[in-house]
């Protein structure tokens, strides 16, 4: 059994990952422990793009996170000496009254962001890649853009191992348990049996599985990324002239897409926003079939006059939803010792170096400054 860990984290994922490179930071003995390799397309911090943005339609409430985020994301290509961020723009598109455009709006106004207010004509004028109905407009940030998740990923563990953390591979966690009189944690794997004074959990789509006495209904969503080549190349999609963009349309279906970023041959990324089915990293279908490449070369097509083009290749990736779409990011209400951060909820990977801030005070000081209450699980009829 190895002890003298301060902190055990359970999965290096984005935010588990983040956790460990904040933790060590602070000098804190850490143990890592991740089922697949450093890198991996497995779960959720893969495919190449993350959209970025803050004036967030899905509440004002997420805003103070986002410019804390923003200043660590700086901090973290300075310090590992890597880009993971592009802020080449970004454009939140439909009707006036659609939530991307209103709740965009929203965030923006109650916290004075920069931002702008276009019509279709000016839409088509700016942005020729993008061909908006008459009747929508847009809400234009210039501090939107898109973020490398494996680049991500790569840069925290890389600080975290130089800060002296133990970080383990393939060595998925069987079991955990808090140990009686709020005296710290056992973690088992494959390869052993740990302990130390606090674990973070932060499982991903294992979320179910690892945190079952939560009480939190978590739902797994396979979703789909997928890369085409545009009629004419892809030098109109280039960031300095393309921006990344989520598009909402009357019925409430959201497609999201971004620049070329990959080169001549790499493509644009379009997807779908939560258009997903059920399922569990056991069952998931990874092979992306026909019907689900005409479906979503259609919706491009529709607003993006040279796509679909030529088709390139897709893959899928995991969402852990809660019922709300909310985040869970809190104390184990049932364990001192255990901090849980899950149910992303396919927006969360903006938010990752500021969670890892988050997690590490959690885990060494019981508490947080930042704004975290509306992540209680609590709210979902957990424990």
């Amino acid at each position: 059994m190895a002890t003298g860990y301060d902190v055990i984290v359970l999965g290096l994922g984005g935010m588990g990952s983040a956790a460990a490179d904040h933790l060590a930071a602070r000098g804190a003995r850490v143990l890592g422990l991740e089922r697949f390799g450093p890198v991996h397309d497995r779960g959720s911090s893969h495919g190449g793009s993350r959209i970025t943005r803050q004036s967030y339609f899905e509440g004002p409430d997420y805003v103070p996170l986002l410019l804390r985020a923003y200043e660590l994301y700086a901090r973290l290509e300075r310090e590992a000496d890597r880009e993971v961020a592009l802020l080449c723009g970004g454009l939140m598109i439909g009707h006036p009254d659609s939530l991307t455009v209103s709740g965009s709006l929203r965030s923006a106004t109650a916290f004075d962001l920069p931002h702008e207010l276009l019509d279709a004509k000016e839409i088509r004028a700016r942005f020729p890649t993008l061909a908006p109905s008459d009747d929508e407009v847009a809400l234009h940030e210039s501090r939107a853009g898109l973020l490398r998740p494996e680049a991500t990923v790569a840069a925290q563990l890389k600080l975290a191992t130089a800060a002296g953390a133990d970080l383990r591979f393939n060595e998925p966690v069987t079991a955990w348990e808090a140990l009686p009189g709020g005296r710290g944690v056992r973690v088992t794997t494959a390869e052993g049996t740990y302990t130390g004074g606090h674990l973070v959990v932060s499982p991903g789509a294992w979320a179910p599985e690892q945190l079952a006495d939560l009480g939190v209904p978590f739902t797994i969503e396979r979703q789909i990324m997928y890369w085409f080549e545009p009629d004419g190349g892809t030098g109109p999609y280039r960031p300095d002239r393309h921006p990344v963009y989520i598009w909402e349309d009357p019925a409430g279906v959201q497609v999201y897409g971004f620049p070329a970023i990959d080169g001549p041959g790499g493509g644009a990324k379009v997807a779908f926003f939560r258009k997903g089915t059920v399922c569990t990293p056991e069952t998931i279908d990874r092979t992306v079939h026909p019907r689900e490449v005409a479906e979503m070369a259609a919706a491009a097509g529709a607003r993006l006059p040279t796509l679909p083009g030529r088709f390139l290749r897709a893959v899928t990736c995991m969402y852990t939803t809660t019922p709300d779409e909310h985040f869970v990011i809190a104390p184990h209400p049932a364990h001192e010792a255990v901090t849980v951060a899950c149910g992303f909820s396919g927006h969360g990977f903006k938010f990752v170096p500021v969670v890892g801030e988050i997690l590490a005070d959690l885990a060494l000081t019981g508490s947080t400054a930042h704004p975290i209450e509306l992540f209680r699980p609590g709210r979902l009829g957990g424990r």
